[in-house]
């Protein structure tokens, strides 16, 4: 359902973005008039797939907290059934906090990084090139990035803890105390290099593969609409799509259980030593 909505979801990004679809076409058919070569701008769209993004995340979230939940039911040995909006929630929020806890970090240090850094910049000032504070500032957001992929794995359980009755900050502490133990660490890094590298690689497959999809996408939306840059869009999307589609309906579930499962034999490890 998830990836129905998402597929939906885009349709309707490219409904509203129709009349700028239509502005690129009109300025192609003037600058063709003109014998001018057209460069379009494709700023006005980026910003547009922007505003949406949120709304991409929350169908991910709900999708991935509606099998994580049904996940860690068949880890427990428990029977199937139906998540309701409030068995969703905790593990909703997980995932919420968990991105505002990685994820702004790494975002603030490269945007500063830019801005006193980047090859925009006219002159060398505010920091000269080749000094030892402009390579620190440059290569700043690498640092950033490591730090945000600790703290990813050290909270990578908390799903799973969520979705074992914890509210989530709970699940979140609960995560953390599993993880930055010895034996914790190496098997969240044992478990989750495998299945990035899993996820990685089968998205990249599957894209490759549905390639042929992007030329008969282009020609049929082109030849239904007359809109030639729609049509480019959404053929160099088809494929994308097709490949997020097929990796995740794969990797999302196998992943789930595999820290569902991680995350009970954590737990009750560490419940039999308090003991």
């Amino acid at each position: 359902m998830a990836g129905l909505g998402g597929l939906v979801l885009t349709v309707a990004v490219f409904v509203v973005a129709w009349p700028l679809f239509t502005r690129m076409r009109n300025q192609r058919v003037w600058y063709h008039y003109l014998e001018d070569p057209y460069l379009h701008d494709s700023t006005d769209l980026a910003q547009l797939a922007l505003c949406a993004l949120p709304l991409f995340l929350l169908l991910l979230g709900i999708g991935s907290a509606a099998i994580q939940g049904a996940c860690s039911r068949a880890v427990a040995g428990e029977a199937p059934r139906g998540d309701s909006p409030a068995r969703l929630r905790p593990v909703l929020a997980v995932y919420v906090l968990r991105g505002l806890v990685v994820w702004p970090l790494p975002l603030i240090v490269a945007v500063v990084a830019d801005r006193y850094t980047g090859y925009h910049l006219d002159t060398p000032l505010p920091l000269e090139r080749g000094t030892w504070p402009y390579m620190l500032v440059k290569y700043s957001p690498l640092a950033a990035l490591f730090v945000a992929v600790l703290l990813r794995l050290a909270l990578t359980l908390a799903p799973a803890a969520a979705a074992d009755g914890l509210g989530a900050r709970a699940a979140l502490r609960r995560s953390w105390s599993l993880t930055w133990t010895r034996v914790g660490a190496a098997r969240v890094v044992a478990l989750a290099v495998p299945l990035v590298v899993l996820t990685a690689g089968l998205l990249r497959l599957v894209t490759q593969v549905a390639l042929p999809l992007r030329p008969l996408v282009r020609g049929i939306l082109e030849d239904a609409t007359g809109n030639f840059f729609a049509a480019y869009y959404a053929g160099i999307l088809a494929p994308v799509i097709v490949g997020i589609l097929v990796t995740a309906a794969v990797t999302v579930p196998l992943t789930c259980t595999a820290f569902a499962a991680l995350h009970s034999h954590l737990h009750r490890r560490d419940a039999l030593r308090d003991a």
